[in-house]
C-alpha cells in the first residue's frame, strides 16, 4: 500500500544567510565531497513552504520561557493547519506531534564561488544628512546620518532537495485523538505541493523563482527520500543513472521544465520521457484526491 508522497526536485534557487561578522552577510554552506557548497536550509525550506502554502495562517503562538505555538485540546493539528508542521508545547502538560512531512537541505549541484556584493544606504543617509543640515562628509558623532556600507555573498545555482510527506500522518492528532476530514487532509497536501510547484523565495528584497526544473517522484509505500541518493548534476548535466531509471519504473514519474537548462535535455527527453510541469503536478493532485477519497 502506498503511504507516502516522494518527491526530489532541482531548482535555481538562492541559498539562505547564517551568522554574519559586521557588516557582512555569509550564506549557509555545507562542506561534503572536500568541497563547500552552499545551501538553503531545510529549516529555511520548510518556513517558506508553511508561509506561502497559506498553512500559517491560522498559527497563534504564546510564551513559555521561549515563543512557541500555542496548542490546546481546542486547537491542535487536527483543526489548525499551523500545526501540521509539527509542534512542541510546554505549558502545563508538554505534549510532542511530530511535522507529517520532511525536507532535506536544498545542496548546490556546484561547489561555492564567492560572489561578493557591495551596497550602502547613500541615498537614506544624504537624505537624512540634508533634513538635519548637515554635511555628510562630514558627519561627527554629534550629527551622524547613519550612513552604513555593506557587502554580503550572494549565490543563485542549481540545488537539489526531496521531500516527503506521510499521508497517514496528515490531519491527525493522537495527542488529543482528534483527526481533520479527508477533504482537510487532502487540501493540505496540495497546498504543499503546489507551493513546491510555484516556490518564489524573498532573499534581501529580492524575488527568486525557485520553481522546479526537474522533479521525479509520486506515491510511494515508503515513507522515505526514494530519489534523494539517484538525483545528481554534473556540470549542466542530469546524470541519467540506471539506479534513477530503475526507481523511476517503479511506478513513479517526471516532469521537466523545457528550456535548455541541463545540456543533455534531448537524452532526458529520449530515456525518462518527462511530463510537462503542468503535466505531473496535475496528476499528482489527482492522485492525492484519490487516495484520501475525495
Amino acid at each position: 500500500m502506498k503511504k507516502a508522497l516522494t518527491l526530489t526536485i532541482v531548482a535555481n534557487m538562492t541559498a539562505n544567510y547564517s551568522e554574519g561578522l559586521g557588516n557582512i552577510s555569509s550564506v549557509q554552506k555545507v562542506f561534503k565531497n572536500k568541497k563547500v557548497y552552499s545551501i538553503r536550509s531545510r529549516e529555511s525550506l520548510k518556513n517558506a513552504i508553511m508561509v506561502q502554502s497559506g498553512l500559517y495562517d491560522d498559527l497563534q503562538t504564546e510564551v513559555d520561557g521561549a515563543t512557541q505555538k500555542l496548542v490546546t485540546e481546542d486547537l491542535n493539528a487536527a483543526n489548525c493547519k499551523a500545526l501540521e508542521g509539527g509542534y512542541m508545547s510546554t505549558k502545563g502538560t508538554t505534549y510532542i506531534r511530530k511535522s507529517s512531512f520532511y525536507l532535506t537541505d536544498a545542496i548546490s549541484t556546484d561547489n561555492f564561488v564567492n560572489e561578493t556584493r557591495f551596497h550602502n544606504n547613500l541615498y537614506l543617509a544624504s537624505t537624512e544628512a540634508r533634513q538635519k543640515g548637515i554635511n555628510l562628509q562630514e558627519k561627527t558623532k554629534d550629527n551622524p546620518a547613519g550612513l552604513m556600507p555593506y557587502q554580503y555573498e550572494y549565490d543563485k545555482s542549481l540545488k537539489v532537495y526531496s521531500l516527503t510527506i506521510d499521508l497517514e500522518m496528515v490531519g491527525k492528532d493522537e495527542n488529543f485523538n482528534n483527526e481533520a476530514s479527508s477533504e482537510e487532509k487532502a487540501a493540505r497536501v496540495k497546498a504543499i505541493v503546489e507551493t513546491v510547484e510555484n516556490l518564489s523565495l524573498v532573499v534581501k528584497g529580492n524575488l527568486d523563482n525557485a520553481e522546479p526544473i526537474f522533479i521525479v517522484g509520486g506515491m510511494s509505500p515508503r515513507k522515505t527520500h526514494y530519489f534523494e541518493n539517484v538525483v545528481r548534476v554534473q556540470g549542466e548535466n542530469l546524470e541519467l543513472s540506471e539506479d534513477l531509471i530503475g526507481k523511476l519504473e517503479k511506478g513513479f514519474s517526471c516532469g521537466l521544465l523545457k528550456g535548455k537548462e541541463f545540456l543533455n535535455e534531448d537524452e532526458i527527453v529520449k530515456q525518462l520521457k518527462p511530463k510537462s510541469m503542468t503535466a505531473f503536478f496535475g496528476d499528482l493532485y489527482k492522485e492525492i484526491d484519490a487516495w484520501y477519497g475525495v
